[in-house]
């Protein structure tokens, strides 16, 4: 029998790495993310058909689209938001060279799921009558996602 995985205690964190390179350990977590939208990178076709083909068109690949910002739907309070500002405020000091990775860390998993990113700013999420204050929080991805072994250190 298979194992089912479920979703509760998965985790998203990031980390700065000075060099670029996605580091293994000492990546922060981000508290109270509440939904993480689907997220990969859908390759563009280009059509090389030759004129003297009979049956099939022929492609190549053409660029990746990770399809824009990375909405990350969670609770409004406190630890998120200082949290959140201070992620915010690592990218914005991050010097020539240096990328933010961030980590969506799935129990039952030996590997997680990365990407490098941009956070931006919090606007504010709306609100309803007898409702949780939400927000979305987004990343904008700065390059190729990819899975790889879980970082060594829970933060």
């Amino acid at each position: 029998m298979a194992l089912e995985l479920s979703t509760a205690g998965i985790q998203v964190k990031y980390a700065v790495a000075a060099d670029g390179l996605r580091p293994a350990a000492a990546y922060t977590v981000i508290p109270e993310i509440k939904s993480i939208p689907e997220f990969g990178t859908e390759v563009n076709t280009l059509q090389t058909t030759p004129l003297s083909a009979v049956k099939n068109h022929t492609y190549i690949p053409g660029l990746t689209d990770t399809g824009g910002a990375v909405s990350l739907t969670v609770n409004d309070c406190p630890a998120f938001r200082t949290a959140w500002n201070a992620c915010v405020a690592a990218a914005e000091g991050m010097n020539d060279g240096a990328k933010m990775w961030f980590e969506y860390a799935i129990p039952g998993l030996d590997d997680s799921f990365y990407f490098p990113g941009m956070p931006l700013p919090l606007g504010f999420g709306g609100a309803d009558v007898d409702e949780v204050l939400e927000n979305v929080a987004n990343v904008i991805p700065t390059g190729d996602c990819l899975w790889a072994a879980k970082s060594t250190v829970n933060g």
